[in-house]
């Protein structure tokens, strides 16, 4: 009798009707794994936001939190103390200094990639390179801009950043974060209106850290300075997008001087 009941469910569970039902959970499935496919290779807006995102984070591995562009020197000498000061010497260098000219290059860079101007972007990235007021900010700029190009490459790679390092290595240049970012998010079709005030806020945020150890401020100090600083960016931002390679040009003296004055400088916790 047991014997009987057990081949009565195999009998069961090799049903015609079983096999059928077996077959359609099989082809459902098949059907999603195909379609998630289908969205890796051409992602959606979403997918390349998070991209953005990944690359203007602290865990991108291009070394950012390790130079301070002058900020160092300024908090010596006491030119930067406080949340107030520290707002204003940020704000003057991304309205009138560096941080307007990366504005530039980052929109110029940006057009090249949706133009997929090879030629054009390899001008950009010259100019960039010798647009350094200091030997710090170019150690700085092309070094993050080297690693962040290497990374790219390798987990995210396209024919555009390819042809952009052989220009680069024929012109014995290195590149700018700002050209490598700003191709790198035309290519995964992100607008420039969210592209360069995410850019420019990755630039501040990063400096504002290195402010929050160096006066030294509270965490909430550091984001009350990040917050008062969106209005310049967005301006920032929205005169970028008007502009030229002929509207670049630096009225941050001091920002330069602070860059000078820290290559000597005695006793230092970052590069620049």
């Amino acid at each position: 009798m047991g014997s009987e009941q057990t081949s009565q469910r195999c009998r069961l569970r090799s049903s015609p009707k079983a096999a059928l039902t077996a077959a359609r959970v099989t082809v459902t499935v098949q059907v999603e794994i195909t379609m998630c496919e289908a969205q890796y290779r051409f992602p959606p807006l979403t997918l390349a936001l998070l991209r953005l995102q990944n690359w203007l984070s602290p865990v991108f591995p291009t070394g950012a939190y390790s130079y301070s562009h002058g900020l160092e020197w300024a908090v010596e000498a006491r030119d930067v103390h406080d949340r107030k000061s520290l707002v204003d010497w940020l704000e003057a260098d991304l309205c009138y200094g560096s941080g307007r000219n990366e504005a530039i290059f980052f929109i110029e860079a940006w057009r090249c990639g949706i133009d997929d101007n090879s030629e054009g972007l390899a001008e950009i990235a010259e100019l960039a390179a010798a647009f350094r007021g200091t030997s710090e900010f170019a150690l700085e700029f092309s070094q993050q801009g080297e690693a962040c190009l290497a990374m790219l490459r390798r987990v995210w790679p396209h024919r555009i950043l390819d042809r952009l390092v052989d220009m680069l290595c024929e012109r014995h240049l290195q590149p700018a974060p700002a050209v490598v970012l700003g191709a790198s998010s035309a290519t995964q079709g992100i607008p420039a209106s969210v592209a360069l005030p995410v850019f420019l806020q990755a630039y501040l945020a990063n400096l504002v850290t290195a402010g929050v150890r160096l006066i030294p401020l509270g965490q909430t100090e550091g984001q009350l300075a990040i917050a008062e600083l969106e209005e310049a960016v967005l301006a920032t931002s929205a005169a970028a997008k008007q502009a030229t390679i002929d509207d670049l040009g630096s009225a941050a003296l001091m920002v330069d001087l602070a860059s000078m004055f820290h290559e000597t400088q005695y006793t230092r916790l970052f590069r620049s």
